[in-house]
């Protein structure tokens, strides 16, 4: 007990970065005529406040659909209402009809930043201090340092805080999430992550490891018993969940399909801008966005996300724990950013929160991979010109995890988590003894490579004929470290079974 009075100095640090961050300029700051993603939060807070619900997501005189129109689910639209009564009751000209697009100035920036500032300490932070706390088989020490990597985490910080947007709200309900499923509070844990869907519909990268760890616990129950109960519980809890968030737009069936199609807007394409996933890096060589009609487009990346998710699935439907959840989480939403439909930069954050979740277990590989989604949204933010924000959030984080898990000190097979997999190789080859070497040369190899290319992005010009040159490369050599990282989780998913008998075979 005497090292918990440190978790209070702890999460003042991480409101302290997090607050120093948001000092800085925004997305489009002084950038019309669609200025940024700053923009967009505050005209949705125009929008909702303004507006009648039935025409939010419809075009409209009053709501042009080409400027920032809303592309969220209900409870986003409710929270930009909701900061909209706020906004206008200090100052009405923040949120006034059409005239306030663009709106800048100190105390509005002042206002917005408080609004993301206490969303993440109401919802994100005491997830993330929770979810430390009941890590079990850990010493105090390391639960509160384990808090403190998290919250530093510099991707999340500079989106939230300073490109501008509100991802703490929906990872933190998908983390209440993991928290009430993990702790068999399965219904508390299934409305906390609908919540979280409700609010951003990216979240359905995590919603296929949730409904795998649930029914295989309703298996294990007894779909003839309690696990019967339990199944038609969780989805009365679903239904009813979506049903309350939804009620406004189920008056008429064209309202409804308004918003799916708002939601899931397959005319923009495979990708957008430059995402460090595998159609964008593929793209270079063959421009698959122009040989391929955009229903081939969507089939083809269905198929290669369902197929490359199958095995985890299946795994965590059968073997149900909540160890094998946390890693499931990490594979499939990865399955995702690589490999599905219209995929943003930014979605990157959607991998991190589960491998931050992990970063206790395997903190050598989860920090390398916490950098890398860091770097892969290079060209994002030094567009939003936040260089020295980027530089000195990452080194934090990383001298925070290098000094808390000593990261050098565990890259042997356990600590990888490859024990069982070398085992298994070692019987057909017995000299694979240098897979953890094989990874400590890779992740310097890495971390070379990312400075270099940062240096260059940073200090040199692209040719005439290659405007998106250093873009491009921090795309691709992102993009195959993502597809390492997913090999890597993978193997120790589907080896993990049998860690406990060869551990037995191995003392």
């Amino acid at each position: 007990m005497e090292k918990w009075y440190l978790m209070p100095v702890v999460v003042l640090i991480g409101l302290t970065v997090r607050w120093t961050v948001s000092l800085n300029s925004y997305s489009g700051a002084g950038k019309p005529p669609m200025f940024g993603d700053y923009e967009a939060q505050r005209h949705w807070q125009e929008i909702t406040f303004n507006l009648p619900v039935k025409q939010w997501y419809f075009n409209t005189s009053d709501n042009n659909l080409q400027y920032w129109g809303l592309d969220y689910p209900p409870l986003t639209a409710y929270h930009s209402l909701l900061c909209a009564y706020v906004a206008e009751f200090i100052n009405p000209d923040w949120i006034a009809l059409h005239t306030s697009r663009g709106y800048e100035s100190q105390a509005h920036k002042l206002f917005m930043r408080a609004t993301v500032f206490i969303a993440d300490v109401l919802i994100y932070i005491p997830a993330v201090i929770l979810y430390c706390c009941c890590l079990k088989e850990t010493s105090t020490k390391r639960k509160i340092t384990n808090v403190l990597c998290i919250l530093l985490y510099p991707g999340l910080i500079l989106i939230d805080y300073g490109h501008f947007q509100y991802n703490s709200v929906s990872l933190g309900f998908a983390l209440w999430g993991v928290l009430g499923v993990s702790c068999d509070w399965d219904l508390l844990g299934s409305l906390a992550f609908c919540l979280a869907v409700n609010y951003k519909q990216m979240e359905l990268y995590h919603s296929l490891p949730f409904f795998c760890f649930l029914l295989g616990k309703c298996f294990k129950k007894g779909l003839k018993g309690k696990g019967f109960v339990l199944l038609i519980k969780l989805a009365c809890t679903v239904v009813a969940s979506f049903l309350l968030c939804w009620l406004p737009f189920f008056a008429e069936r064209e309202q409804t399909l308004q918003v799916l199609r708002r939601l899931f807007p397959v005319d923009r394409g495979l990708f957008e801008d430059k995402v460090a996933n595998i159609w964008c890096s593929f793209n270079v060589f063959l421009k698959i966005k122009d040989i391929l009609p955009r229903h081939s487009q969507v089939i083809i990346s269905f198929c290669f996300t369902f197929l490359s998710l199958l095995p985890a699935c299946i795994k965590l439907t059968l073997q149900p724990s909540p160890k094998g959840f946390r890693f499931t989480l990490v594979s499939c939403a990865l399955s995702f950013f690589l490999f599905s439909f219209q995929v943003h930069e930014k979605s990157i954050l959607l991998v991190s929160l589960p491998v931050c979740l992990v970063l206790n277990e395997i903190p050598f590989i989860s920090t390398w991979f916490l950098l890398v989604s860091t770097f892969s949204m290079l060209p994002l933010l030094l567009k939003d010109e936040l260089l020295m924000p980027s530089v000195v959030t990452v080194m934090a984080f990383f001298i925070a995890c290098a000094t808390s898990f000593s990261i050098f000190e565990k890259i042997s097979e356990e600590e990888l988590r490859l024990q069982s997999f070398s085992v298994s190789v070692r019987k057909y080859l017995p000299c694979f003894t240098f897979l953890p070497r094989i990874i400590q040369h890779l992740f310097l190899i890495s971390v070379v490579a990312i400075v270099l290319l940062t240096l260059m992005t940073v200090t040199l010009d692209p040719p005439g004929e290659l405007p998106d040159l250093f873009s491009v490369l921090v795309c691709f050599v992102s993009c195959l470290h993502f597809l390492f990282f997913l090999v890597y989780f993978n193997i120790v998913i589907m080896w993990d079974r049998r860690n406990g008998r060869n551990q037995k075979k191995i003392n």
